[in-house]
């Protein structure tokens, strides 16, 4: 008697999502307070899509800005699809987020009465789908920049001080 092999999933029915990293700002911990995060779409062209896939993004220097049309990410760097041709998209083009109006309201609101600004954190694939992970941050002085190193670097020869006696 043979046993029925039970398919892969795949899709929505998966046992969780599927993320696909593509590109991360790994200076924005380092450079920003994060105050909060949220999830939103991307409207892409075909073309994007392609170069995301092979993981040719950066957003270091990207940011979001809201305008009244919606919000948009500004700066963020995909470069080409080289089989492209001449359907080619822009690399450094706005792509507009996919928000809801209380979303878009909210942290438009908190960036112009409080100086804070949105930046992404890390853009990615879920379940197929182009996703980017932004957040409402505030600006580091370079004494709060000192003070996580200094924070970092206890942390780090605690362990270091406990890894040594747990040896012995």
């Amino acid at each position: 008697m043979v046993k029925p092999t039970k398919k892969p999933e795949k899709g929505k029915d998966a046992k969780g999502p599927k993320e696909q990293i593509v590109a991360q700002n790994r200076s924005a911990p380092y450079n920003y307070h994060i105050l909060e995060k949220l999830e939103a779409g991307l409207v892409l062209h075909g073309t994007e899509v392609k170069a995301l896939r092979e993981g040719k993004a950066n957003i270091r220097d990207a940011y979001v800005d809201f305008k009244p049309s919606g919000a948009y990410l500004v700066n963020a760097h995909i470069a080409q699809y080289m089989p492209g041709g001449p359907w080619n998209h822009e690399p450094l083009g706005n792509r507009k987020l996919l928000l809801h109006k209380r979303e878009i309201y909210k942290f438009s609101g908190r960036t112009e009465s409080k100086g804070l600004t949105v930046i992404p954190l890390r853009v990615y694939f879920r379940n197929g789908i182009a996703k980017v992970e932004i957040a409402l941050a505030q600006g580091k002085k370079s004494w709060d920049r000192r003070q996580d190193e200094r924070t970092k670097e206890a942390r780090r020869e605690a362990e270091q001080a406990m890894r040594r006696n747990r040896r012995r």
